[in-house]
């Protein structure tokens, strides 16, 4: 049989992974990747599997054991407005602060630990944590990393593959925003966010292709799940991945944030994001950029965040200016999701983000100083 008339045929019945679950459209999740600290030095504590067997039970239903023992993952339920999404993440980082306490331990949020090293790294006993092991082999025993996902809801899979088609052109801008690892190692890398060449160790990173409908989404990663190339389609670690099960399109190219005001300000951009994208010109042809220059503006945020210069057409813009132009086209899908404020507030202190201040607290009091600046910011930061 041609080839395709085969994958014709299978799409007939779309398999189980892949049926989209009901969800309520623009209704915002949020995971946040958290580290675990010793107060007494500000190492890594490598104990997630213990903590999380500890957690009160409503805690611990919304928390999860990573890749690495020194991180937990914090999951709000779904929110009509994405800060009331971000109010839970803040009662989740307060609970949570209260659970290590008691454990002599601290927590806090950024895109790398200032000062971890791979060779104290300890992966996690969880099952999918030995998955990833068995497939990734040392690569999973790399530093920690640390991020921040954002999921909205999607009515439809052809709309969430319309919308990660769209999202595909905001991922570098939301990199800039979000950048907040500017340490490895102990040293100072010049990068924004040296989170994003750590995780692209990995395979089946970075910004994925366009695909032409969730028809050719769903054949070309059945493909790859039939052959066992790896176990499910969670594995697949995009910058931007439709999640069918909870029927949500996931942002997941953003650092950690410090704070749970930066947190808020870039849930309500990704919002509003997907409100004008697909309620403004839901058939219009997506703007075009070719993937070396999507690519290589993906770069250049990592590299230098909000002092990046994107590639657009023949011009180099501004990632400010950028922003500033997103934020104003979408001022009214932003008041109709209650918003606004926080993307005045992005647009307002984006030229002195996470990255910039860890480096400026680094050079004045030391990176202990810093990742102690963190944690004490874990619950309650400053304004910023």
């Amino acid at each position: 049989m041609e080839l395709r008339t085969m994958r014709r045929a299978r799409s007939v019945g779309i398999p189980a992974w892949a049926e989209w679950a009901r969800s309520e459209p623009y209704t915002v999740g949020i995971e946040e990747e958290v580290m675990l600290l010793h107060p007494e030095d500000w190492r890594l504590a490598h104990q997630g599997d213990q903590i999380l067997a500890s957690l009160p039970d409503e805690l611990a239903r919304q928390s999860a054991a990573e890749t690495h023992q020194g991180t937990l993952e914090l999951a709000t339920v779904p929110h009509v407005r994405a800060l009331d999404a971000a109010a839970e993440v803040g009662r989740l980082r307060q609970s949570l602060a209260d659970a290590l306490r008691d454990r002599g331990l601290a927590g806090a949020c950024a895109g790398t630990h200032p000062s971890a090293v791979w060779n104290d790294t300890e992966v996690s006993s969880r099952e999918r944590s030995r998955l990833v092991y068995a497939s990734m082999r040392e690569l999973a025993r790399r530093e920690p990393t640390f991020a921040l996902h954002v999921h909205v809801g999607v009515a439809g899979a052809d709309s969430a593959l319309v919308l990660q088609n769209r999202l595909r052109l905001h991922l570098p801008l939301l990199l800039a925003v979000s950048a907040n690892s500017p340490f490895w190692q102990g040293r100072n890398t010049g990068l924004a966010s040296t989170r994003i060449p750590i995780f692209q160790a990995f395979p089946r990173t970075g910004v994925p292709r366009a695909f032409l409908s969730y028809e050719d989404y769903v054949d070309t990663v059945d493909q790859l799940l039939r052959c066992e190339a790896f176990p499910a389609p969670t594995f697949l670690w995009w910058d931007v991945r439709p999640q069918p099960r909870l029927g949500t399109v996931e942002v997941r190219i953003m650092d950690s944030q410090t704070t749970v005001v930066e947190t808020a300000a870039l849930a309500a951009l990704i919002q509003t994001i997907a409100h004008l994208e697909l309620e403004e010109a839901p058939t219009d042809p997506a703007p075009t950029l070719s993937d070396e220059a999507l690519h290589e503006n993906r770069f250049l945020a990592a590299r230098d965040g909000m002092d990046a210069r994107f590639i657009d057409s023949e011009w180099r813009v501004p990632a400010r200016l950028a922003l500033a132009q997103l934020v104003q086209a979408g001022r009214e899908h932003a008041q109709q999701l209650g918003c606004e404020d926080a993307l005045d507030h992005l647009a307002e202190t984006a030229g002195h983000g996470g990255a910039a201040r860890q480096v400026e607290i680094a050079e004045r009091h030391g990176l202990d100083a810093l990742t102690a600046r963190l944690s004490e910011w874990f619950v309650s930061g400053p304004a910023v």
